[in-house]
């Protein structure tokens, strides 16, 4: 079973079906060459001065870096993108009554890279969520062309329905090959990671944004990585997407220190930016 490609032509219900049956699923072309060349303006000066991996998971030879809610104008249109939106929304509605952005990163995997371990994104939560819960909906936009031999995301489809333990085979394992501007779905139980980049030139550049129930504490801190006084200028709907709403009836409301009646008790976060 290989990684089922389908375009902005396709129906959200198509896609759903196929994220459904194999847990993964590509969008083709959904970036022109002007959106990529903006998005290497605005991550290229933080990726330069990155430094690599200090472990065989994160890579020796792989700069990641993050908060590109406050780094990246172009990043915030794809962390709203209407199509993923729709598709997230859709999906991960039966565990939750909203859902918020979860992780943002920039991967630059360079030539020489080994391939990371096949793991589930929902193992950061440990094994204290029910299985028939699905935790996320994730997106990695490639920013270069995505092959196996430069290290393009490994993905088993099919993997989120197996018993926690089952192992695959080679067989069973596939490359998420994409052109530059296109987008892998996947969700929070399929086996993925890191290919190997056996290239001499070519590195693999991406863009994640996951994203996971209202309910569930994220991943990446958005309120320290792009803390209120840089959240003010952003739209009101990003800022929702990153947690600054109250998830559900009570969750996420404030309070202010001060003196005896100063400040506010028990307020929305929107009330930040009135």
């Amino acid at each position: 079973m290989g990684i089922e490609h389908l375009s902005l032509s396709d129906s959200a219900e198509s896609a759903l079906e196929v994220l459904n049956s194999n847990g993964a699923v590509i969008i083709d072309n959904i970036l022109d060459q002007k959106d990529l060349e903006e998005i290497k303006t605005d991550l290229n000066p933080y990726l330069e001065l990155a430094s690599v991996g200090k472990n065989e998971f994160s890579g020796y030879r792989t700069k990641r870096i993050g908060a590109l809610m406050a780094r990246s104008p172009k990043c915030r249109e794809l962390a709203l993108h209407p199509f993923v939106n729709s598709i997230c929304e859709q999906y991960l509605s039966p565990y939750s009554q909203g859902y918020q952005l979860h992780f943002t990163q920039a991967i630059d995997l360079a030539p020489g890279e080994g391939h990371q371990d096949l793991h589930r994104d929902r193992g950061v939560w440990g094994p204290y969520i029910n299985r028939s819960i699905e935790t996320q909906f994730s997106t990695i936009w490639a920013i270069s062309d995505f092959s196996k031999d430069n290290g393009a995301t490994r993905i088993v489809p099919g993997s989120h329905t197996w018993d926690r333990d089952r192992k695959p085979e080679s067989r069973e394992i596939s490359s998420a090959e994409m052109s530059a501007g296109s987008v892998l779905f996947y969700n929070g139980s399929v086996l993925h990671g890191g290919g190997t980049n056996s290239t001499e030139s070519a590195n693999r550049i991406a863009v994640l944004l996951h994203y996971t129930l209202s309910w569930l504490r994220q991943e990446e801190n958005q309120y320290l990585s792009c803390p209120p006084e840089v959240a003010k200028d952003l739209s009101p709907e990003l800022r929702s997407l990153m947690g600054y709403t109250q998830g559900g009836p009570v969750l996420g409301f404030y309070s202010t220190p001060g003196a005896p009646g100063e400040g506010v008790e028990l307020a929305a976060p929107e009330n930040l930016f009135k």
